[in-house]
Formats: structure tokens, sequence, C-alpha cells
């Protein structure tokens, strides 16, 4: 049995979403982490998502996969590695125990910084391109440079949070945590998005 096979077969969406700080309500909707979603639109089946407001759907690990922004062998790694998955193991074998609470409070940091760290890779890759010079003449952007010095260092964060051991990734978080580093870049990430949205209200107004 494959990776793939073996997660999806010993992990339902629902459980994923659980995990991953989604709350789901009796009819096991959510609100879609896909879109700006204020009332549950997506519906979580045991094999399957999807969501009646911008038609995202696929199974756990396309699930997991657009939730950080992994590849679908990433993401089934990353579920492996979560839930305690051993693919040599029939899923049968697999225990999905509900965690301690220091353990779900821990989880649920260790998400908050994944999720803030993702937003802010997507960003620097778009600024990356987006203000790219188109000539050596050209003066560099502040965007552009910031994404040249940050985008190997917020992967490798990412990397760490994601794959690393246990006791490296309890360390990490608790200094993205209590430095003020993760809820500084939420807020600027924030500041940003109202400022793109203020000026694309300003071009449809002209």
């Amino acid at each position: 049995m494959t990776l793939f096979e073996t997660v999806k077969n010993s992990v339902t969406v629902k459980q994923a979403a659980e995990h991953y700080g989604c709350k789901v309500n009796r009819g096991d909707m959510i609100c879609c982490p896909f879109h700006d979603d204020r009332h549950p639109s997506m519906k979580l089946n045991r094999d399957y998502f999807y969501c009646f407001g911008c038609g995202a759907a696929g199974d756990v690990i396309d699930f997991v996969a657009r939730l950080f922004g992994l590849s679908s062998y990433e993401a089934a790694k990353k579920l492996a590695y979560d839930f305690g998955i051993d693919p040599d193991k029939p899923p049968a074998a697999v225990a999905l125990k509900k965690p301690y609470p220091l353990a779900r409070a821990f989880r649920n940091d260790e998400m908050y910084c994944q999720r803030v760290l993702c937003d802010y890779l997507h960003l620097l890759e778009r600024w990356k391109v987006e203000y790219a010079p188109h000539s050596p003449e050209d003066e560099l952007d502040d965007r552009f440079v910031e994404a040249g010095q940050m985008l190997e260092y917020v992967e490798y964060l990412l990397d760490v949070l994601m794959f690393a051991v246990l006791e490296q990734r309890v360390k990490s978080v608790d200094m993205l945590l209590k430095d003020g580093t993760i809820a500084a870049l939420e807020q600027r990430l924030k500041r940003l998005k109202k400022e793109v949205q203020h000026r694309g209200e300003e071009r449809a107004i002209a």
C-alpha cells in the first residue's frame, strides 16, 4: 500500500480539518479556509470535501496541500507525521488518539505560525516576480529586495515547523511567539491586504 493510500485510509477529511484548527459544526460544515467565508459553506465527507462557495474540492491530501501550500507528496508526509502513521503498517493499526491539552495547545500555536509564514512566503514569491528589475539600470524595489533576503529563511522556518523532530519544532514555535515575530508579521500582512483592497476600490471608483 502506498503512502497516499495509507494516509487516505487512515485519516478522514473531518479529522484533518479539526486537527489543523478548523471548527466543524454538527452538519460537518466549516468556513472554507480557501476563500473569505463568513458562513460555513464547505462540506466535509469522510473521503472528500466540497465548498459550495468557491467550488474547492478534493480528498484529505488535497485539503492539507492547499491549506499549507504543499505538494501532494509533502501533504501526505505531513499527515503521516502529524497523525503518527506508519506507511508499513495497515490502517487498522493506526491509533488516532485525541491529544492531551498541552499537546493540543502546542499544535494550535504551531498551526498559527505555519499559516502566517505560509501567507508571508506566498507574498514574497509574488513580490520576487512582480517587482523584479527589467534592466541592470533599474533601481531595486524594496519589496524585491525583501523577497531576496527573506525567502530562503521563511522556507527554512516552514521546513522546521512541518518536518523537524518535535523538540526542534517546540523551540522554534516558542521563539517565534515569544519574540513577537509572528504577531507582528500577521499585523503587517493584514495591513498590506487592506492597502491592496483600498487601492482596488479607488481604481474602481476612478
